[in-house]
């Protein structure tokens, strides 16, 4: 590893060329201000951070709210034992060879090692991004929580609530969103569950969950996406009486639109389609949605008292004589315990962080009108962004649109209007290349007139003898 480390460093100072920090540096009542203040300390979050530097953005920080090493799902609620993504796409790394997810998995456990493997494990990956970002010496500060997003005097006020309940006041010129899935909205479960049964009777994929206290029960699933089954299977390893998931398709989904999307045409250049050629892309999809890896499904599968119940989506459910109860359409189903697997819902009104501005962004039912046999209330709660990422103004003359343009959302939420971008490891490379490309012009752009000034200022004498040398005289 610590050839790895060398190497790294090696390879990034031969192409240092022209990334030296060249922000003119702002103030804000005698505080520093930062150039990008970047939210979320996973994959995203850490690749954004990286991507500026290159760019010669470097007085950036990272904020996440969790405790160091607990950023993002892959240790925490994330239930898969590897990776859904190949092991051979790359993403953090952004193209520098001795970065990749390959370079340290073999400096870690040999060519072999790799060579063997099928898929990277999320702890693995876990421990990779840990590396990324000590190696590169990203800043990030941890346990801070973004509660607050405000415009004054042409800058971000961003207020950070800390352990124990702390505020910290952050100023800064950009914000970068990258807050995974969530980002755009909140983790959904079914109004019907949430009234119709107390909290101890089920739980969201998302959620911490007690599995062996679940050893013994019956267990009822709902949901057809890899999350579900990853839930079931690990509660079916905990020892569960019986698992039984059920989904509203009548056919589990077998094709997985990720694996099309993954080339460089799509990746790079979606945000430059038409708006009907975006929303066709999308609404295929959404609709093909992504099934369970084929090695998920046997997981399940090989478990006798696991079963899988296509169309049959939950209607009601109730307790009754210390059982769950679940309507559905074939008749009623006894359980335990629920574990709901029913994803997310696009809301930014539910983001805290956006109070102030989630009612007046534009979403794309606000700007484009579907075909009459296209329509999708999904897409169109998404956000319409520019094609930098930024949010935009539902009204053209919203007071805060300026504060908008300086929020760039690199989340899950932005799939319609940017592609995969940041929602994906095969997206993120392309992704943070683009985005980093439009806030580095951005900051340039607004500073031009600074910028100007320094040239003009400019007086380093770069011929400084008229005489030459005495062993040329």
């Amino acid at each position: 590893m610590e050839q790895l480390n060398k190497r790294v460093r090696d390879d990034l100072a031969k192409i240092e060329f022209a990334s030296g920090n060249w922000c003119v540096p702002h103030q804000h009542n005698g505080r520093d201000v930062l150039d990008v203040a970047i939210i979320g300390g996973g994959q995203g979050g850490l690749a954004t951070c990286f991507g500026l530097r290159r760019r010669g953005v470097a007085n950036t920080c990272i904020f996440d709210m969790a405790p160091e090493g607990e950023e993002g799902p892959w240790v925490t609620f994330a239930r898969m034992i590897t990776l859904r993504t190949p092991k051979h796409v790359t993403g953090p790394d952004l193209g520098i060879p001795s970065l990749t997810p390959q370079s340290w998995f073999e400096a870690k456990y040999g060519e072999q090692a790799w060579r063997d493997l099928d898929k990277i494990s999320r702890h693995d990956w876990q421990d990779y991004l840990l590396w990324l970002r000590d190696v590169l010496d990203l800043p990030v500060k941890n346990e801070h929580r973004l509660a607050d997003i405000a415009w004054e005097d042409g800058l971000l006020r961003l207020t950070f609530t800390g352990a124990g309940g702390a505020e910290h006041v952050v100023w800064a010129r950009r914000a970068v969103l990258a807050t995974g899935i969530e980002g755009g909205g909140a983790w959904h479960v079914p109004d019907f569950i949430r009234e119709g049964l107390p909290k101890s009777r089920y739980a969201h994929t998302c959620e911490q969950i007690d599995f062996e206290a679940l050893r013994g029960k019956r267990i009822g699933v709902l949901g057809a996406g890899a999350s579900a089954f990853d839930n079931a299977a690990t509660v079916l390893e905990h020892g569960a009486a019986s698992v039984d998931l059920c989904l509203r398709r009548k056919q589990i989904p077998t094709v997985n639109p990720y694996r099309w999307m993954e080339n460089a045409g799509f990746l790079s250049y979606l945000a430059d389609l038409p708006d009907l050629l975006r929303w066709r892309f999308m609404y295929k999809i959404y609709d093909l949605n992504q099934p369970p890896p084929q090695d998920t499904f046997w997981r399940c599968r090989k478990h006798p008292n696991f079963a899988y119940h296509p169309g049959t989506p939950w209607t009601a459910v109730r307790e009754e004589n210390g059982a769950v109860v679940v309507t559905t359409p074939k008749g009623e189903m006894e359980f335990d315990f629920l574990i709901i697997g029913t994803g997310f819902i696009i809301d930014l009104t539910k983001r805290p962080e956006l109070g102030r501005i989630a009612s007046r962004v534009a979403l794309w039912k606000d700007r484009f009108e579907a075909p009459a046999d296209e329509q999708s209330a999904l897409l169109g709660s998404h956000p319409y962004l520019s094609n930098a990422f930024q949010f935009q103004p539902l009204e053209a003359n919203d007071p805060l649109a300026p504060m908008m343009q300086c929020i760039y959302n690199f989340t899950f939420s932005a799939m319609p209007s940017m592609g995969l971008a940041g929602a994906t490891i095969s997206g993120m490379r392309f992704g943070v290349e683009k985005l980093t490309n439009c806030i580095g012009r951005s900051l340039f752009v607004e500073d031009g007139a600074l910028h100007l000034q320094s040239l003009l200022d400019y007086n380093v004498d770069e011929l400084t003898s008229f005489d030459p040398p005495p062993e040329q005289a």
